[in-house]
C-alpha cells in the first residue's frame, strides 16, 4: 500500500471526525456511529503508517513509495 493511499484514509478519518462531531452537538441521528467509524479509520491509519514505516528500507524514499 502507498503512503498516498494511507494518508488518504488518516485524512478521511479526520474529516468524519469533525463531521460527526458537529453532529453531535446538533443531537443529529447516527453521530454515535458516525464517531466510531471515524475513530477506527485513524486507528487503522495509523497502524498501516507504523507498518509501512518499519517494512520501508529507505527512510529518505519513504514519501516516494
Amino acid at each position: 500500500m502507498k503512503v498516498k493511499h494511507i494518508l488518504a484514509v488518516l485524512i478521511s478519518g479526520f474529516a468524519l471526525s469533525i463531521i460527526s462531531a458537529v453532529f453531535k452537538i446538533l443531537h443529529l441521528q447516527f453521530a454515535q456511529e458516525a464517531l466510531i467509524l471515524a475513530t477506527l479509520l485513524i486507528v487503522i491509519g495509523f497502524i498501516l503508517l507504523i507498518i509501512k514505516l518499519f517494512t520501508s528500507k529507505k527512510f529518505k524514499d519513504f514519501l516516494n513509495s
